[in-house]
């Protein structure tokens, strides 16, 4: 219940965002409601996975996992810039696509650990780089201002000291993806009900 009220109470905020410009465009509707389509079907590869990883290494509860998680570099994409009082869609698509960056390259290390659903790995890691492709071509057609947010380490992927490190640090991979899909989700789900 708590987790609901925390995951709802910063959109509430949203409600009275100025985007006037952008919520009459029919172009921008319709590009909304694909990339929402879009977005869901990731989120349906990601849980996948995640159902893979509790199946294979009986990996399922996040609660059950948060000590080893302090041992482990995980990066997990920010995107306050989706849910802040002064949203503004510029910003918030370019968090989107930094995020799908930084998580992009974190499934390579998935795909070692789970080499028999490499096929899933890559056509998610496909769908990530046309959403953001999609994303960068509505901000160029919108005339919208492209922002990139630096993200440490960027280029580099997650390492691990062990199996079971690998193991337990790519449920979390998965987990804050996850996360940041639904964050995504919820701001183009807001920006198409203006």
């Amino acid at each position: 219940l708590l987790l609901g009220v925390l995951l709802w109470a910063p959109w509430q905020a949203l409600h009275g965002a100025p985007l006037s410009e952008l919520s009459g465009d029919q172009d921008f509707q319709l590009f909304l409601q694909r990339n929402l389509e879009f977005t869901r079907k990731i989120r349906g590869d990601v849980a996948a996975l995640q159902r893979v990883v509790c199946d294979t290494f009986q990996l399922c509860k996040e609660d059950e996992l948060l000590l080893v998680r302090q041992g482990l570099d995980i990066a997990q994409a920010p995107l306050e810039q989706c849910h802040r009082r002064t949203f503004q869609a510029e910003t918030c698509f370019s968090q989107i696509r930094a995020g799908l960056r930084i998580y992009h390259g974190s499934l390579a290390t998935i795909q070692k650990l789970l080499p028999g659903h490499a096929g899933l790995v890559e056509t998610l890691q496909l769908d990530m780089a046309n959403l953001s492709s999609n994303i960068q071509q509505q901000m160029e057609d919108l005339g919208l201002a492209t922002v990139t947010y630096p993200t440490e380490n960027q280029d580099s992927r997650p390492t691990f000291s062990s199996h079971f490190h690998h193991q337990v640090g790519s449920f979390f991979i998965l987990a804050n993806f996850q996360r940041f899909l639904e964050t995504a989700y919820r701001a183009l789900r807001h920006l198409a009900r203006l």
